[in-house]
């Protein structure tokens, strides 16, 4: 990496750190990221499940004896203070560092939590939910800006749904916690108070191992802190070699990044780049953002009320169809993720929505003519929330992606903060409207069904394709777009709104309001790298391997999620490799010996 002064008051780097990062292969080192940071959504299920599961206890007079205003009011003064929190440290992210916020939002969702298991009255109780929603909103701009910025992008995509979805980890936890601390094994007064102790718990855990991890680099290396994120890549590279067991790492791809080197980016430019350089990203955002969290919030919010005013279920046996519907909708980004890295973004992500959205409109008709019970509903909802879980996943994995890295994570905090407040708000407030009867319920259930098809076709027309892409292609940093001149100088329009050659230009009446040409390269050399790996493999073989031999004869844990798979299959699609009687060989060995 080197540093030239191009004017006075002026300084840039040349520096190849985004690809650096971007190729190195996935060991411990990795899987420490993912829990350390992405473990936080499971305290946001824990507590969004906790608000639904509690509100009765809170009413009786041996608690804090609430009124239903005051129960109801709880949720909403959550969901108001992820929304402050998500805004104001979103801010302070992009300003101050990824590391000491996702520390400083857990620090405070760990106080407010604790001060709340101890609430004696509602106004203490309301004070300490609005700061513990503070914290969890601040951790979604935090969390996931600095994961983007750690995982190869050859797995970003699995990685982000992967986390995201732990979201339902919590919610499953906490219902089925829900069934013995809210039991009469414990006293009244005591067994609400245990739960959010668990959630103190468990941040407390996730604390101390965060402790550890590095800042950003890409986040230094935009903020004057050019050596030190030199020196976090070199200690980085070092601790991935010793776990992979490696002599030296691949070379990186690319040409050297030319980075403006400057501290903050004002509000002025936020907006001028949301709105002025990335209208269509924007409005993506919002149409999957909205969708996904109008959708959630009323069915999550009304999940228990349906059942029990149109079914009959007891209250205190909701729990189990709401740990059955938290696991679907958990293994759906975690089995669906790794496609939305190889089959890619757009079909991935407008293909979830839209089959969930069906699936949605099936429900409502079948509920409507009376065809459903209580399992067979949530069977239902459970397969429809599969695909939309991986779906929402998705929508924040995209909002991360595609905007400059000096506004990632205010952008990821407007784009949730927008989203909850409006989802959060409006679906729940409708759906309790309509929960009336049928015919209005049902009406709910298609009106949630149709914005979910309308961000599927939203997707596939505008859809952003980042599969496999350095976050730097996606959306060029505004200080490196500074930093160019002449050839070098990054148009401020350019788009990544369809897959097209490096030379060919996509004007209006296609995908694009303005010309512009994709930076996505027709080749994907980690994929080409890693095929060649097993054609070396299986030419150095005796004899026909199995899958297990192979895998392991390639080092391919250390690929990434999926990756063996996908090379597999592209090396046999290549004509490269066969399979004969459930063993792999060289193609071109198996021609000559017939």
């Amino acid at each position: 990496m080197s540093a030239t002064a191009t004017t006075p008051g002026e300084q840039f780097v040349e520096t190849r750190i985004p690809a650096r990062m971007d190729r190195l292969p996935w060991t411990r080192w990795h899987w420490r990221i993912i829990f350390a940071l992405g473990t936080v959504w499971i305290l946001d299920g824990l507590e969004v499940t906790i608000v639904g599961s509690i509100s009765s206890r809170l009413q009786d007079k041996a608690t804090l004896g609430l009124s239903s205003f005051q129960a109801i009011a709880q949720g909403s003064i959550y969901v108001a203070g992820a929304c402050t929190g998500a805004l104001f440290f979103g801010y302070l992210t992009d300003r101050l560092g990824r590391k000491k916020l996702f520390l400083w939002t857990l620090g405070l969702y760990l106080i407010a939590t604790v001060a709340t298991a101890f609430s004696q009255d509602f106004l203490m109780f309301a004070i300490c939910r609005f700061f513990t929603g503070m914290g969890i909103g601040g951790e979604y701009s935090a969390i996931n800006s600095a994961i983007d910025e750690l995982i190869p992008a050859r797995v970003r995509g699995w990685a982000d749904l992967a986390i995201n979805g732990s979201f339902w980890i919590g919610t499953a936890l906490a219902a089925a916690i829900s069934l013995i601390l809210l039991s009469d094994l414990l006293p009244k007064n005591l067994g609400w108070r245990l739960i959010f102790g668990l959630g103190a718990l468990m941040a407390l855990l996730i604390l101390w191992v965060r402790r550890t991890l590095p800042e950003s680099p890409r986040w230094l290396l935009t903020h004057g802190r050019a050596e030190e994120a030199e020196q976090v890549v070199g200690e980085i590279e070092s601790a991935v070699l010793q776990h992979a067991d490696m002599r030296e790492l691949p070379e990186p791809e690319g040409e050297p990044l030319r980075v403006d080197q400057r501290r903050s980016v004002g509000f002025g430019e936020i907006a001028r780049t949301l709105v002025g350089r990335y209208p269509k990203r924007t409005t993506l955002g919002l149409v999957l953002m909205g969708a996904q969290a109008f959708t959630y919030n009323a069915f999550l919010f009304s999940f228990a009320t349906i059942l029990t005013k149109f079914f009959k279920v007891s209250d205190s046996v909701v729990g189990m169809y709401l740990v059955v519907f938290a696991v679907g909708n958990f293994l759906g980004p975690l089995l669906l993720g790794r496609l939305f890295d190889t089959v890619g973004r757009r079909p991935m992500i407008g293909g979830c929505f839209l089959v969930s959205g069906i699936v949605l409109a099936i429900s409502a008709a079948l509920f409507h003519a009376g065809s459903l019970g209580p399992w067979s509903l949530t069977l239902l909802w459970t397969g429809a929330f599969f695909f939309a879980s991986a779906g929402a996943s998705a929508g924040y994995l995209t909002v991360s992606e595609i905007f400059p890295m000096e506004i990632r994570a205010m952008a990821i905090a407007f784009f949730y903060a927008v989203a909850t407040a409006i989802g959060g708000l409006t679906g729940p407030t409708l759906f309790g409207r309509l929960v009336d009867n049928v015919d209005q319920m049902t009406i709910g259930f298609y009106i949630a069904a149709g914005l979910m098809v309308i961000a599927a076709f939203t997707e596939f027309a505008i859809g952003v394709d980042a599969e496999g892409e350095t976050l730097e292609n996606i959306a060029t940093p505004l200080t490196a777009a500074e930093a160019g001149t002449g050839d070098e100088q990054v148009r401020r329009d350019e788009r990544f709104t369809r897959r097209a050659p490096q030379s060919q230009s996509l004007r209006s009446g296609g995908w694009s309001a303005m010309p512009q040409s994709s930076l996505r390269s027709p080749t994907d050399t980690d994929l080409d790298r890693e095929v060649a790996a097993i054609a070396a493999a299986l030419e150095g073989a005796r004899e026909p391997m199995t899958r297990r031999e192979l895998a392991v004869a390639t080092n391919s844990r250390f690929w990434g999620a999926g990756r063996f798979s996908t090379a597999l299959g592209t090396a046999m699609a290549r004509g490269e490799v066969r399979r004969v009687r459930g063993r792999y060989e060289l193609a071109r060995e198996r021609s000559r010996s017939t």
